[in-house]
């Protein structure tokens, strides 16, 4: 919300400078994001009245003006405008002149001619083309005949303007939507200053023809609480005047005409939305609320055809939809030059229909916001009257007797108890009663009061104040926050330390940041076809958002690895080709049962391209699948569980190589799985070789882990052997290892293959695998009978169970 300072100086006396009023207004009520003038650093831009326009000598669309600009002698400026003319009152940025961006203007020649300056657009002066009047996109602006009668040549064209206001943007949280309005914030600067504002005041004169006899109005209380229109004729349509153009554009509003332009001035004094329709363009002399039937087709203001869904509050006339009702008008009905008799329209709807269609056909207007905040109920008809008086005055019209009403409701307004014990013992002060009476005074609560208990009344105007917490925080930000004692907490103290799910999971980030891999932080949300995919649980559903904010962002995830790969192919259409990520968080599915979800904690992680760089004494190497499975495999040992962790090939998981994936379990619990993401899915992402795995961090929560302890090297030198065997190809190496280690003793250290090997001298069916076996024993050097003996049981087991070879 735009603030205008000077604005804001017609309701109170403002005597601080803007930024020191931005500063109360910020530690008062609001933030205050930003705080500018128009004008910026521009100087030297004066009021000019053209004498005299000539073609140019030398050019086609050049021509050659002269200028009154307040000084002894004309002033010769040649343009390129399209639409400059004798006579006209125009902006003229003269010789040493400052304009927008900084832009210095320089007397120079062009084509051959003199020119000492530059005839100005809105644009050229720093005006956002949003903002701008439409009639002067392509050339300077002109004063119309009734403001330049008042204007004098070489008076600053920037204070003409406006651009001397000082302006304050204004972060309004959903609580103070009253404060999207003049009058909201005239009524909030005022208590911070202490003064008392005064509101506009208008005068209504009405013709003697009713204007019930002119057009009728229908509307159901739950949607539209508050319906009445009002009826102004004969009137003429054309641009506003300056005073009320400049207080528009200052405010980010583009000037259309003077009944439009009402229109929202009403919006921006009262933060009530109105609508003005031409009369005579209404299919029937009947305005009704209803709601829309799906897929009704709208063509609003903006050209755009949009179709309404079903519960979307629109605005009908004889079975004709003309527009969603508090969102956006329709093109059929909309003022224009030609317009002779306008329909006013107030209301207010259901905000949670006006917020939907807002958020449905993405039009988040003006009006949408305030509807969806509130307005105030006290303030609509009165907007309505008051847009009525000055369309009639600006466009020389008559305003018809009475109004319209189709809803209408009498306010009661809530009264709120608190006692000045109550507003201390919370805020830790010692207020006097007197001192909260004055600040609810300076809110314009009435009150009544009896030995420090309050019976306040709330305004219309303030329609977040309900309860008496709601009255506390008023006392203490106009007493002042830092007004209030500050204290240190008294009791006993605790040391604050992680839950087990917090050091793990930030035990499993370090790891994974030691072992190479960088964290990734991806959306929740994705789309349908990427939801199921690399899901754990295949009968798990996802869930759909009702409100999503795109089409690829509809369902909430069931993996981690699809966030991942899309992170992958992000770096890859960069070229940025060699990328190892890992993420925590958390995938949702729908358990059937419950209107929430169940989230689940996840870990997942990818590699692609090279793990290492080529270098002169080394070959680059590739991402692999025993690569990834030696940092899953050291991060599993990082957790330290009681339950040995084992690999076990699956060739069903659909999004996953066959022949390169395998399951993780601790002990016999399922936990995740690991592998080579499927070339078909790879090409779907638009990356090439992926390696990922992904753990459930939930179910590793609950498993037994031994804590960490140090255990001193051993004083005792080790022994290696190397075992080699030849087994059937389809037998796995984990289960080999489990044997191995099942019969090695409890001097067996550790086991390690360094070879596999098949081709000449090995059978087509056999492979041939060696083992590096390290003994070590704490307490005594190690005897060769010792060793002989386990390795003898070792090739014994082995020979039992997988009719292996001793080679």
């Amino acid at each position: 919300m735009k603030v205008s300072v000077n604005w804001l100086r017609e309701y109170m006396p403002i005597a601080l400078p803007a930024n020191e009023l931005a500063e109360k207004i910020s530690r008062t009520a609001v933030e205050v994001e930003g705080q500018y003038r128009p004008q910026g650093n521009m100087k030297n831009v004066v009021i000019a009245k053209v004498l005299s326009v000539v073609p140019h000598p030398d050019s086609d669309h050049l021509v050659i003006t002269q200028l009154d600009a307040g000084e002894d002698e004309p002033i010769q400026v040649v343009t390129g405008a399209p639409n400059v003319a004798e006579g006209q009152t125009v902006i003229l940025a003269k010789h040493g002149s400052v304009i927008g961006d900084g832009q210095k203007i320089r007397r120079g020649k062009l084509r051959g001619e003199k020119s000492n300056g530059m005839l100005s657009a809105l644009q050229e002066l720093g005006m956002d083309n949003s903002v701008a009047p439409k009639d002067f996109e392509e050339g300077i602006w002109v004063f119309n005949d009734t403001d330049a009668a008042d204007l004098k040549p070489g008076a600053d064209a920037l204070e003409v303007l406006g651009f001397g206001d000082d302006i304050l943007e204004l972060g309004i949280t959903p609580n103070r939507a009253d404060m999207l309005s003049m009058n909201g914030t005239a009524y909030e600067v005022a208590a911070i200053l202490n003064e008392r504002p005064e509101l506009p005041a208008f005068e209504l004169n009405e013709s003697s023809e009713a204007t019930a006899d002119l057009i009728q109005a229908e509307a159901p209380a739950d949607l539209a609480p508050k319906y009445g229109v009002r009826v102004v004729k004969d009137v003429h349509v054309q641009d506003s005047p300056l005073w009320l153009q400049r207080r528009l554009w200052n405010m980010g509003i583009r000037p259309i005409s003077n009944v439009v332009d009402v229109t929202n001035l009403m919006l921006l004094t009262y933060g009530q939305p109105l609508h003005a329709f031409d009369l005579d363009r209404l299919p029937a002399p009947k305005l009704q609320v209803r709601t829309a039937k799906a897929g009704e087709v709208i063509k609003t203001l903006d050209g755009v055809e949009r179709k309404a869904a079903e519960g979307d509050i629109v605005i009908d006339s004889d079975g004709q939809t003309l527009m969603f009702a508090g969102v956006m008008g329709g093109e059929s009905t909309e003022v224009t030059a030609d317009t002779q008799n306008v329909v006013l329209e107030a209301a207010i709807f259901e905000p949670k229909a006006i917020r939907h269609a807002a958020r449905d056909q993405n039009l988040h207007s003006e009006s949408s916001q305030r509807f969806e905040r509130g307005v105030d109920v006290e303030a609509t008809f009165k907007a309505l009257d008051h847009a009525a008086a000055m369309i009639a005055e600006l466009g020389g019209g008559t305003v018809t007797n009475g109004r319209v009403i189709a809803q209408d409701f009498d306010y009661e307004a809530p009264t709120v108890d608190i006692t000045t014990e109550k507003i201390n013992d919370v805020l830790g002060t010692d207020i006097t009663t007197a001192e909260i009476a004055a600040i609810f005074e300076r809110l314009c609560f009435t009150q009544m009061e009896q030995d420090g208990r309050f019976s306040v009344t709330i305004p219309s105007h303030r329609w977040d104040i309900s309860i008496p917490a709601d009255l506390i925080e008023e006392v203490a930000r106009l007493y002042g926050y830092d007004n209030l004692p500050a204290t240190l907490p008294t009791g006993e103290t605790t040391p604050g330390k992680l839950t087990e799910k917090q050091r793990l999971i930030r035990d499993s980030r370090h790891s994974l940041e030691g072992l190479g891999l960088n964290q990734a932080i991806s959306y929740v949300l994705t789309t349908p076809e990427k939801a199921t995919q690399f899901a754990m649980d295949p009968e798990a559903t996802p869930v759909e958002v009702d409100y999503p904010m795109s089409q690829d962002r509809r369902v909430t995830r069931g993996s981690l690895l699809t966030s991942l790969l899309d992170d992958i192919a992000y770096n890859v259409a960069r070229k940025q080709e060699d990328v190892s990520l890992y993420e925590q968080g958390r995938v949702f599915a729908s358990n059937g049962m419950s209107t929430m979800p169940d989230e689940i904690e996840h870990l997942a992680g990818v590699v692609t391209g090279d793990v290492r760089e080529r270098d002169w004494d080394q070959a680059a190497q590739p991402a692999d699948f025993f690569y990834l499975k030696g940092i899953v495999e050291q991060l599993l040992a990082d957790y330290g569980f009681v339950d040995n962790v084992r690999f076990v090939a699956n060739t069903d998981r659909p999004e996953m190589h066959p022949g390169q994936t395998a399951d993780i379990y601790v002990g016999d619990q399922f936990v995740g799985f690991i592998g080579q993401v499927h070339p078909r899915v790879a090409k779907f992402y638009k990356v090439g070789q992926v390696f990922g795995f992904e753990l459930n961090l939930t179910d590793i929560l609950r498993m037994p882990r031994v804590k960490s302890k140090y255990e001193p090297i051993s004083k005792f030198p080790s022994i290696k052997r190397d075992l080699a065997i030849l087994v059937d190809r389809d037998i796995q190496s984990a289960d080999l290892v489990d044997t191995i280690k099942q019969h090695g003793g409890t001097d067996l250290h550790d086991v390690t293959v360094f070879d596999v090997y098949t081709g000449d001298n090995v059978a087509a069916d056999k492979k041939s695998v060696a083992y590096s076996l390290t003994f070590v024993n704490r307490e005594h050097t190690l005897q060769d009978d010792a060793i002989n003996a386990a390795i003898e049981r070792m090739t014994k087991a082995l020979q039992d169970q997988f009719a292996a070879e001793i080679r």
